[in-house]
């Protein structure tokens, strides 16, 4: 029994509720109309693990880098390490066979294994860096959290072959920005109720600036989108004129990640509102068919 336990935190540790972020690799597929191409479809399946494997050795950093703040948070302390389930040398030793793991899936990708191994490399060395000392500044950290899934996209088009509009890399980064103000914003209201910051940056926010924050970054998201739906050069790919009409979708699931955050309070975990919320996920699956119908179909 106690085998059992020991092995199901450190699967814990590994996060793999988290992977749902990775699937932002398979972004150039989608938009690079390549959804049917068994081929782009496989090796968005290497990146992806890749990805993913690259991601839990991240995960297994930040829980013992963050050790002593997560032992004095009210959900955090529960984490694997910070409740003892799990040593410090069993994550550190999880953690480089995770990275290493990662590499080797790279060199299953045909013919471009080691720009792919860069790329999660890079993203690997960038969060080590926000782990440990990045994500102590305000604004400075939500923009390297974006970033971070503009290289998951890059990781994607590199693993397919496919070049990357600038439209979608804007539009990753803004989207992911937006939700990591979203996420914040759940830190500024438990300082606000318990007067102890959950993060060292906390104290750097407010409830004023994040609402700002969130509506600037909603709207410029829209715009973008908005912008590549009409631009010449989505047109002449897809040879559609309606792709505009998906931008309903994008704008009614921004309305209700906002309400999400504003409303209920509920933005503090991106992974669980999107797994939890039947509003955001009908929106999403609604502009995937729609997007899909438009540009394979019509």
């Amino acid at each position: 029994m106690n085998t059992m336990r020991h092995t199901e935190a450190l699967a814990l540790l590994l996060r793999p509720m988290q992977w749902i972020k990775n699937f932002f690799v398979f972004a150039p597929i989608i938009f690079g109309g390549a959804l049917f191409d068994v081929g782009a479809l496989t090796q968005g399946l290497v990146a992806f693990f890749a990805f993913s494997f690259a991601a839990s050795s991240i995960y297994c950093f930040n829980d013992i880098h963050d050790v002593a703040d997560d032992r004095r948070h009210p959900e955090k302390c529960h984490r694997p390490i910070a409740s003892g389930a799990v040593s410090m040398g069993q994550g550190y030793a999880l953690m480089a066979f995770m990275f290493l793991l990662s590499m080797a899936a790279c060199g299953l990708a045909s013919g471009q294994a080691w720009r792919l191994a860069f790329v999660i490399a890079f993203y690997w060395l960038l969060n080590l860096a926000y782990c440990a000392r990045i994500k102590q500044y305000a604004i400075v950290d939500v923009c390297v959290v974006a970033f971070g899934f503009v290289l998951r996209m890059c990781a994607g088009g590199v693993a397919t072959g496919i070049v990357l509009s600038k439209w979608i890399v804007l539009m990753t980064f803004l989207i992911t920005l937006f939700m990591s103000f979203a996420k914040r914003r759940d830190d500024v209201l438990r300082m606000e109720q318990t007067g102890e910051a959950p993060r060292r940056n906390t104290s750097r926010y407010n409830s004023t600036f994040i609402n700002q924050a969130l509506t600037i970054t909603a709207s410029v998201t829209l715009v973008c989108y908005i912008m590549y739906t009409v631009s010449p050069e989505t047109v002449a790919r897809f040879h559609s004129e309606y792709l505009y009409l998906t931008s309903v979708f994008v704008l009614l699931g921004l309305l209700r990640y906002i309400q999400i955050a504003v409303v209920d309070k509920k933005s503090g975990n991106p992974t669980k509102v999107i797994i939890h919320d039947r509003f955001i996920q009908l929106d999403v699956l609604a502009w995937l068919v729609t997007f899909v119908l438009i540009i394979y179909v019509g």
